[in-house]
């Protein structure tokens, strides 16, 4: 908290406003979700699972992870709102300052030992996303941004890709396995860019495939029926690496529940759109 003085009718007057050191809680979150990460390898846990629908899981890391993490961030900025996958959020207020957790996004490949899955933790403010990390721990990467800074990975500057046309690209399309009724949407989308692309990905954990987008190493990414911490913080890590972010229909990506995600450079974006609302 920090305080400022403003004048009305001549007056000076103390008001005391919220101000987040972005920078500072950067550097300490950093080191919270590399510790956090560590807990991947634990196999034990892993096979700790538990159903929450058909293709819907939770493990004992996810457990171990959002509540080793939730206690760190409020050690950190105790003023500050969480968000957690695998907890109730119906008390959650966006229009003040959240802490975003998705504390294995990418479990279904964590179980099978299908090493692509991280950590991703965003800070929103007033219902924007201001600063983001998400850890690739099997990879050894940390992404990390903050708003109007650009985005980095392991402190080296990223951007996205110079492809120019879509028929230049290789584009994630996510199947979200938890939304089943969108199958036929989803493998309509994967048949027309595989036919007007130079090939198509399955990753299997949104934030990563976000973070691919933002270092250039995939040109675009669609997927439908994605929650706020799954999208959270690679939405800004995305823009911050000069590359565009909305809904699959084109409109305003927000934090207020699931939405479908379109990602991409510049360049092929409005094209991408184009192809998946024909």
């Amino acid at each position: 908290m920090t305080t400022k003085t403003i004048r009305e009718s001549g007056i000076d007057e103390e008001e005391t406003v919220m101000a987040l050191d972005t920078e500072k809680l950067l550097e300490q979150a950093s080191q919270a979700v590399r510790e956090a990460g560590e807990l991947f390898a634990r196999r034990d846990m892993a096979g700790h699972i538990r159903q929450k629908g058909a293709t819907d899981f939770v493990t004992q890391v996810d457990l171990e992870v959002q509540t080793m993490l939730q206690k760190r961030l409020a050690e950190i900025a105790p003023e500050v709102q969480f968000m957690g996958e695998e907890k109730d959020n119906s008390q959650v207020d966006l229009s003040g300052a959240v802490w975003i957790l998705d504390p294995v996004d990418g479990t279904t490949n964590l179980i099978h030992g299908y090493c692509h899955s991280a950590v991703s933790l965003a800070l929103a403010e007033g219902g924007e996303v201001t600063m983001a990390l998400i850890h690739d721990p099997y990879a050894g990467e940390l992404f990390t941004a903050r708003k109007g800074h650009g985005a980095f990975c392991n402190g080296q500057p990223i951007h996205v890709s110079g492809a120019q046309h879509l028929s230049d690209s290789l584009v994630d399309v996510g199947t979200n396995p938890g939304e089943r009724h969108l199958a036929d949407r989803t493998f309509a989308w994967m048949r027309a860019i595989y036919d007007a692309s130079h090939d198509v990905r399955r990753i299997g954990a949104a934030s990563i495939c976000l973070c691919y987008v933002a270092a250039g190493r995939i040109d675009g990414y669609v997927e439908g029926g994605l929650k706020p911490w799954d999208f959270g913080a690679g939405m800004l890590l995305v823009r911050e690496a000069g590359g565009m972010i909305t809904t699959a229909e084109g409109t305003p990506l927000t934090l207020d529940g699931p939405s479908s995600v379109m990602a991409a450079n510049g360049h092929i974006g409005p094209e991408l759109l184009e192809l998946i609302n024909q």
